[in-house]
Parts: structure tokens; C-alpha cells; sequence
């Protein structure tokens, strides 16, 4: 496959010397976005930073396992590269005014780079033009922003993710079959990932006895997807799926179990998490999309390390999302997406 440019050709020779537990997560395939389109490649981070670069890393929240599993991608990588690394967490996506000052923070005391997990597509525009203007590089990652001023992303499109778990239900439910009653919680409104995987659900049930009913958008946190979800449930009597964020299908499966109802109304995530992966171990869940979070953020990392040191060209690549079903777990490598059931959030990684 294409590799993407000299520089990871550089990297890719060196990692070939590395132990085997060393590179046990690479080479991944990916899905690099140019002016030409979109097209498969193969990628393979750098052997190590060549100094201890400043690192700081902004984060919507940390409520939840998804963005545990970006703390824990973020901190590994950081780690074997042998670079500095600060987390910040803003505590929800209403936040969006302290995730700017947090960021604001992180150039005060000399980031030599920004890896924005943002709140807001639109709303750090102008902060990251400014981070731009002082030299700090600016990798946008996870969520995306609507900024060009960023020098890599890092990004499995939730577009996509939206389409595969649309697809499959579109699949399950034909035109023809019998209509279908879907509830479609897509997470907090405004959010740039939200707004996109909305985009790829909907598309994707055109055309198909799936019909969406129902659509409730509400920040990730567990008590407000309790709340929409038993909101939904006595607006809609006749709910076949309840399909949504990880936090709305384990706040779902909660409900549902509650009142008698589990095993009547079907429930579908579109990203995983250690809970969706139990529920689908359990049988309660039957599939969810992949965007391999952990190399995600992993990703992000190699990004600035590559800016900072000379890469001037601008990535845009996402590992390959994949449809996980439950009845073919055991051909899915969890590393790849959650962090390990032992690890707790750590917020600094210093050399």
C-alpha cells in the first residue's frame, strides 16, 4: 500500500528493529483523506521523538470509558516516544469556555503543541489561528474542527460510524420487510462528531423499513441519556430499536431491564466501550462500529511529534472502522479501542 510520506518511510524502517512488544500496535491500516479523496494506506509511527517535546493534550471530558480510552492511547504513546504530555478535561460539552481556557493555558506555559479533542467544530477557530500565529502546532483529533490552521488530524469520520451501524440495521430491515420504529440518540447537539454521524444514520435508513421516530440529542454523561431515553420510551410505545451513543445504550439496557421490557426493543451503539463489549458478550447488544479510539489518539501523538520535528506536510488519516458483532467477538482485538480494565486516568507523563 501507499505509504504516506518519507517521513513515516523513516519511521516505518526504524520501528522494523523494535521488539515485538514495542510495535505489537502497529502497523495499522488507515484511511488517509488528500485532495484526491480517500484512500487505504498502511501506517507506522516513528521509534521515538528525537527530544522531549511539550505536549498538551485538551479533552471534552473524561466521564466516561470512550475518553479513558484516549487518556490511555494519549499517555502510552507519549510514553514510548519519550515526550512530556499534560491532559486536560473540561468537564462536558457545555464547557466550551474552559476548554478554551484551558488551551489558553497550555500555550502560557510553552506547549510546543495542542492536540485538540474539541467540544465545539467551529467555536476554537480563532484560539487554534492564534496558537497557529505563536508557532504551536495544532493537531486536531478525535472529534474535528472546521479550522485549517491545525497541522494534522487524527480522525475516523463519526459520518462513517453513523453509516455502518445505519447500514446494518437498513440490512437487518429492507424495504419491503415491514416497517420498524427506531429512537436515534446521537449525543450533545452542536458537537462537530455528533452532527456528522447523524448525517451517515440518517442517510444510511433511506430506503429501508427503518424508520427513525425519534431523535434526542444530550451530552454523553449517564443520567442525562437515562433521562432521553426514558423520555423517548413514553413518547414511543412501539420502540423496535433504541440505537445511540455507548452511554444511551448502557442507560437503555438499564431502562429496558427495569420494566420487563429487555428483549423487546433491540439496542445498537455506534462506538464501543468496555460496557458495550459486555452487553455484547451478554447478547443484550448485537453490533457496533469500531473506530479503534486507543490508535486514535496514539495517532495523534506522532502527529505533532512529526510536525515539531520537520514534517510540514498536513495528515489527515483515521484508522479503518469495522462493524463488531456478537456473535464474532472473539475475532476483535480490544486494545486497539479500550484501555485496560486496570488503568486509571493519568493527566501528566513526564521524561
Amino acid at each position: 500500500m501507499k505509504v504516506l510520506n518519507s517521513g513515516l518511510v523513516a519511521g516505518m524502517l526504524a520501528a522494523a528493529a523494535l521488539p515485538a512488544a514495542a510495535a505489537e500496535w502497529f502497523p495499522v491500516d488507515v484511511l488517509v483523506t488528500g485532495e484526491d479523496g480517500v484512500e487505504a494506506s498502511t501506517y507506522t509511527p516513528p521509534e521515538a521523538a528525537s527530544e522531549a517535546w511539550d505536549i498538551c493534550a485538551s479533552l471534552p471530558h473524561l466521564k466516561d470509558p470512550y475518553w479513558l480510552a484516549v487518556n490511555y492511547g494519549l499517555t502510552q504513546e507519549a510514553e514510548r516516544l519519550g515526550v512530556n504530555l499534560i491532559v486536560n478535561e473540561a468537564g462536558g460539552y457545555t464547557n466550551l469556555a474552559k476548554q478554551i481556557s484551558q488551551i489558553e493555558d497550555c500555550a502560557v506555559t510553552g506547549a510546543d503543541a495542542v492536540l485538540i479533542g474539541a467540544i465545539s467544530g467551529s467555536g476554537l477557530d480563532s484560539l487554534i489561528a492564534e496558537l497557529d500565529r505563536q508557532g504551536i502546532v495544532v493537531i486536531d483529533f478525535m472529534n474535528g474542527v472546521s479550522s485549517d490552521k491545525v497541522m494534522g488530524r487524527s480522525l475516523v469520520s463519526f459520518e462513517t460510524m453513523g453509516e455502518y451501524i445505519g447500514k446494518y440495521l437498513a440490512e437487518k430491515h429492507p424495504e419491503g420487510s415491514g416497517e420498524v420504529q427506531v429512537a436515534w440518540f446521537p449525543g450533545p447537539a452542536g458537537a462537530s462528531w455528533v452532527e456528522a454521524g447523524n448525517t451517515g444514520f440518517v442517510k444510511a435508513l433511506e430506503g429501508s423499513d427503518a424508520t427513525l421516530f425519534d431523535t434526542r440529542y444530550g451530552d454523553t454523561g449517564k443520567e442525562v441519556q437515562l433521562k432521553l431515553v426514558e423520555d423517548s420510551l413514553q413518547s414511543f410505545a412501539d420502540l423496535d430499536y433504541i440505537v445511540g451513543t455507548a452511554p444511551t445504550a448502557e442507560s437503555a439496557a438499564q431502562v429496558l431491564k427495569a420494566r420487563g421490557l429487555d428483549g423487546q426493543i433491540d439496542i445498537l451503539s455506534y462506538y464501543i466501550t468496555p460496557g458495550i463489549l459486555d452487553l455484547m458478550e451478554d447478547g443484550v447488544i448485537a453490533a457496533a462500529p469500531t473506530d479503534s479510539t486507543v490508535l486514535q489518539a496514539r495517532i495523534a501523538v506522532d502527529l505533532a511529534v512529526g510536525a515539531l520535528e520537520g514534517d510540514t506536510e498536513m495528515h489527515h488519516l483515521g484508522p479503518v472502522p469495522m462493524v463488531v458483532t456478537s456473535d464474532a467477538l472473539g475475532e476483535f482485538d480490544p486494545q486497539t479501542t479500550v484501555a485496560p480494565a486496570e488503568f486509571s486516568p493519568v493527566f501528566k507523563v513526564s521524561q
